[in-house]
């Protein structure tokens, strides 16, 4: 983008920020900057029956006794 003749700095900085909002380049950049893909179903699946499974193993260790009692953890600021 050029100066127009006897345009000012600022005058040009506002033209070409009205011409960039406009354009939607700011918009589309922050789209694909902050974008989260979704997981797909299979691996929505398979996590949900990892998670089952790790339950009914918690669990059953827990009813037969053979669960290790962790001492409380101290988290740390990191």
């Amino acid at each position: 983008m050029n100066r127009k003749k006897g345009e000012s700095f600022d005058a040009l900085i506002r033209r070409f920020q009205r011409r960039y909002q406009q354009s939607g380049r700011g918009l589309q950049s922050k789209k694909i900057r902050f974008r989260t893909d979704e997981p797909n179903r299979n691996k929505q699946r398979s996590s949900a029956l990892r998670r089952q499974s790790k339950k009914e193993e918690y669990e059953y260790l827990a009813k037969t006794g053979q669960l290790k009692e962790d001492p409380k953890r101290k988290y740390r600021r990191r």
